[in-house]
Protein backbone atom coordinates (compact mmCIF):
# COMPACT_ATOMS: atom_id res chain seq x y z
CA UNK A 1 0.00 0.00 0.00
CA UNK A 2 2.09 3.01 -1.00
CA UNK A 3 0.04 5.86 0.34
CA UNK A 4 1.09 5.99 3.86
CA UNK A 5 -2.46 7.68 4.93
CA UNK A 6 -4.17 5.16 3.48
CA UNK A 7 -2.77 2.19 5.02
CA UNK A 8 -3.07 4.22 8.21
CA UNK A 9 -7.06 4.05 7.78
CA UNK A 10 -6.45 0.22 6.87
CA UNK A 11 -4.47 -0.06 10.20
CA UNK A 12 -7.28 1.73 11.88
CA UNK A 13 -9.73 -0.05 10.36
CA UNK A 14 -8.93 -3.32 11.02
CA UNK A 15 -7.89 -2.84 14.62
CA UNK A 16 -11.29 -1.18 15.31
CA UNK A 17 -12.74 -4.82 13.85
CA UNK A 18 -10.28 -6.90 16.60
CA UNK A 19 -10.76 -4.49 19.26
CA UNK A 20 -13.76 -2.78 19.22
CA UNK A 21 -13.81 -2.09 23.07
CA UNK A 22 -10.67 -0.52 23.28
CA UNK A 23 -9.60 2.24 25.83
CA UNK A 24 -7.70 3.63 28.37
CA UNK A 25 -6.97 1.16 30.47
CA UNK A 26 -6.32 3.06 33.78
CA UNK A 27 -9.17 3.45 36.66
CA UNK A 28 -10.18 6.64 37.98
CA UNK A 29 -13.00 8.67 38.05
CA UNK A 30 -12.00 12.60 37.96
CA UNK A 31 -9.52 14.45 36.10
CA UNK A 32 -7.39 14.14 39.21
CA UNK A 33 -7.38 10.72 39.65
CA UNK A 34 -6.71 10.04 35.76
CA UNK A 35 -3.45 12.74 36.25
CA UNK A 36 -2.23 10.72 39.10
CA UNK A 37 -2.47 6.86 37.70
CA UNK A 38 -0.98 8.58 34.70
CA UNK A 39 2.26 9.93 36.46
CA UNK A 40 2.22 6.61 38.07
CA UNK A 41 1.80 4.55 34.89
CA UNK A 42 5.66 5.72 33.85
CA UNK A 43 7.86 2.72 33.59
CA UNK A 44 5.11 0.53 35.02
CA UNK A 45 2.14 -1.54 34.08
CA UNK A 46 -1.38 -0.16 34.19
CA UNK A 47 -2.81 -3.25 36.08
CA UNK A 48 -0.01 -2.56 38.81
CA UNK A 49 -0.56 1.15 38.72
CA UNK A 50 -4.73 0.22 39.20
CA UNK A 51 -3.87 -2.46 42.23
CA UNK A 52 -2.51 0.86 43.54
CA UNK A 53 -4.88 3.73 43.54
CA UNK A 54 -7.43 1.20 44.42
CA UNK A 55 -6.01 2.42 47.84
CA UNK A 56 -4.36 5.54 47.06
CA UNK A 57 -7.77 7.08 45.64
CA UNK A 58 -9.61 6.37 49.11
CA UNK A 59 -6.89 8.26 51.23
CA UNK A 60 -6.19 10.75 48.55
CA UNK A 61 -9.72 12.56 47.56
CA UNK A 62 -8.24 16.36 46.47
CA UNK A 63 -4.97 18.09 45.54
CA UNK A 64 -5.00 19.16 49.63
CA UNK A 65 -5.20 15.80 50.29
CA UNK A 66 -1.38 15.12 48.91
CA UNK A 67 0.28 18.19 50.54
CA UNK A 68 -0.96 17.18 54.11
CA UNK A 69 1.26 14.24 54.09
CA UNK A 70 4.93 13.82 54.06
CA UNK A 71 6.95 13.15 51.06
CA UNK A 72 7.88 9.73 52.43
CA UNK A 73 4.62 8.96 53.28
CA UNK A 74 3.19 9.39 49.81
CA UNK A 75 6.39 7.48 48.57
CA UNK A 76 5.77 4.41 51.06
CA UNK A 77 2.20 4.41 49.37
CA UNK A 78 3.13 4.12 45.50
CA UNK A 79 6.22 2.31 46.19
CA UNK A 80 5.26 -1.09 43.81
CA UNK A 81 4.93 1.45 40.98
CA UNK A 82 8.72 1.71 40.59
CA UNK A 83 10.64 5.15 40.82
CA UNK A 84 8.26 5.86 43.84
CA UNK A 85 10.49 8.44 44.85
CA UNK A 86 10.35 10.51 42.47
CA UNK A 87 7.05 10.33 41.53
CA UNK A 88 6.10 11.02 45.16
CA UNK A 89 7.90 14.28 44.40
CA UNK A 90 6.27 14.87 40.96
CA UNK A 91 2.75 14.14 42.40
CA UNK A 92 3.10 17.00 45.61
CA UNK A 93 4.70 19.32 43.34
CA UNK A 94 1.93 19.39 40.68
CA UNK A 95 -0.93 19.24 43.33
CA UNK A 96 0.77 22.10 44.69
CA UNK A 97 0.70 24.28 41.83
CA UNK A 98 -3.16 22.90 40.74
CA UNK A 99 -4.05 24.21 44.10
CA UNK A 100 -2.03 27.82 44.24
CA UNK A 101 -2.30 28.10 40.27
CA UNK A 102 -5.42 26.83 39.07
CA UNK A 103 -8.29 26.83 42.21
CA UNK A 104 -7.55 23.18 43.06
CA UNK A 105 -8.66 22.03 39.25
CA UNK A 106 -6.75 19.71 37.09
CA UNK A 107 -6.22 22.73 34.08
CA UNK A 108 -7.63 21.83 30.84
CA UNK A 109 -5.29 23.33 28.43
CA UNK A 110 -2.40 21.69 26.98
CA UNK A 111 0.37 24.25 28.11
CA UNK A 112 -1.13 24.57 31.34
CA UNK A 113 -0.73 21.24 32.01
CA UNK A 114 2.84 21.06 30.70
CA UNK A 115 3.60 23.47 33.54
CA UNK A 116 2.91 20.69 35.97
CA UNK A 117 5.92 17.98 37.43
CA UNK A 118 5.75 14.92 35.82
CA UNK A 119 3.59 15.84 32.70
CA UNK A 120 4.53 15.60 29.21
CA UNK A 121 2.72 15.37 26.24
CA UNK A 122 1.63 11.54 26.82
CA UNK A 123 -0.06 12.10 30.28
CA UNK A 124 -1.64 16.03 29.30
CA UNK A 125 -2.94 14.30 25.84
CA UNK A 126 -4.43 11.67 28.52
CA UNK A 127 -5.99 13.90 30.56
CA UNK A 128 -7.24 16.59 28.04
CA UNK A 129 -9.04 13.33 26.00
CA UNK A 130 -10.18 11.53 28.39
CA UNK A 131 -11.33 13.99 31.51
CA UNK A 132 -12.13 16.91 29.33
CA UNK A 133 -13.16 15.66 25.78
CA UNK A 134 -10.18 18.18 24.51
CA UNK A 135 -8.37 15.74 21.70
CA UNK A 136 -4.73 18.01 20.66
CA UNK A 137 -2.81 15.26 20.06
CA UNK A 138 -2.17 11.52 19.93
CA UNK A 139 -0.84 10.28 23.35
CA UNK A 140 2.50 8.24 22.47
CA UNK A 141 3.44 5.44 24.76
CA UNK A 142 5.52 2.69 24.49
CA UNK A 143 3.14 0.14 22.73
CA UNK A 144 2.34 3.33 20.30
CA UNK A 145 5.64 4.11 19.70
CA UNK A 146 6.56 0.37 19.11
CA UNK A 147 3.83 -0.69 16.96
CA UNK A 148 3.98 2.86 15.04
CA UNK A 149 7.78 1.90 14.19
CA UNK A 150 7.07 -1.48 13.10
CA UNK A 151 4.46 -1.36 11.52
CA UNK A 152 6.30 1.88 9.30
CA UNK A 153 3.87 4.50 10.28
CA UNK A 154 7.23 6.69 11.59
CA UNK A 155 10.96 6.20 11.84
CA UNK A 156 11.62 8.65 14.93
CA UNK A 157 12.50 7.46 18.24
CA UNK A 158 11.47 10.45 20.13
CA UNK A 159 7.87 10.48 21.58
CA UNK A 160 7.11 14.15 21.23
CA UNK A 161 8.58 13.46 17.21
CA UNK A 162 6.21 10.15 16.33
CA UNK A 163 3.66 12.36 17.77
CA UNK A 164 3.79 14.70 15.21
CA UNK A 165 4.52 12.68 12.44
CA UNK A 166 1.42 10.42 13.13
CA UNK A 167 -0.89 13.42 13.50
CA UNK A 168 0.48 14.18 9.59
CA UNK A 169 -1.17 10.88 8.45
CA UNK A 170 -4.10 9.80 11.15
CA UNK A 171 -7.28 11.08 10.46
CA UNK A 172 -8.16 13.31 13.38
CA UNK A 173 -11.36 11.67 14.54
CA UNK A 174 -8.68 8.94 15.14
CA UNK A 175 -6.48 10.68 17.06
CA UNK A 176 -8.21 9.55 20.59
CA UNK A 177 -8.81 5.73 19.70
CA UNK A 178 -5.41 5.80 17.64
CA UNK A 179 -3.37 4.79 21.20
CA UNK A 180 -6.00 2.54 22.79
CA UNK A 181 -5.84 0.12 19.52
CA UNK A 182 -2.40 -0.10 19.22
CA UNK A 183 -2.09 -0.47 23.32
CA UNK A 184 -4.69 -3.06 22.58
CA UNK A 185 -2.85 -5.50 19.86
CA UNK A 186 0.54 -4.32 21.40
CA UNK A 187 -0.77 -6.39 24.72
CA UNK A 188 -2.42 -9.02 22.88
CA UNK A 189 -0.45 -9.75 19.41
CA UNK A 190 2.50 -7.55 19.02
CA UNK A 191 4.62 -8.48 22.38
CA UNK A 192 7.93 -6.11 22.78
CA UNK A 193 10.06 -9.44 22.76
CA UNK A 194 8.07 -12.08 21.10
CA UNK A 195 5.76 -11.04 18.67
CA UNK A 196 2.77 -13.66 17.55
CA UNK A 197 3.59 -12.09 13.71
CA UNK A 198 1.59 -15.14 12.30
CA UNK A 199 -1.42 -14.52 14.14
CA UNK A 200 -1.35 -10.32 13.23
CA UNK A 201 -3.84 -9.03 11.21
CA UNK A 202 -1.61 -6.24 10.48
CA UNK A 203 1.28 -8.59 9.30
CA UNK A 204 0.77 -7.41 5.59
CA UNK A 205 0.82 -4.14 6.29
CA UNK A 206 3.68 -4.39 8.75
CA UNK A 207 7.45 -3.43 7.52
CA UNK A 208 8.98 -4.87 10.80
CA UNK A 209 6.94 -8.14 9.27
CA UNK A 210 7.88 -7.51 5.59
CA UNK A 211 11.26 -7.24 5.76
CA UNK A 212 11.44 -10.52 6.73
CA UNK A 213 9.89 -12.51 5.02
Amino acid sequence: MSNIKEKAKEIIARLKKAYPKARIALNYSNPLELLIATILSAQCTDERVNQVTIKLFKKYRTPEDYLKVSLEELAEDIRSTGFYQQKAKYIKEACRLIVEKHQGQVPKTMEELLELPGVARKTANIVLSNAYGIVEGIAVDTHVGRLSQRLGLTKAKQPEKIERELMEIIPKEEWFIFPYLLQSHGRAICLAKKPKCPQCILKDLCDAYLSQN
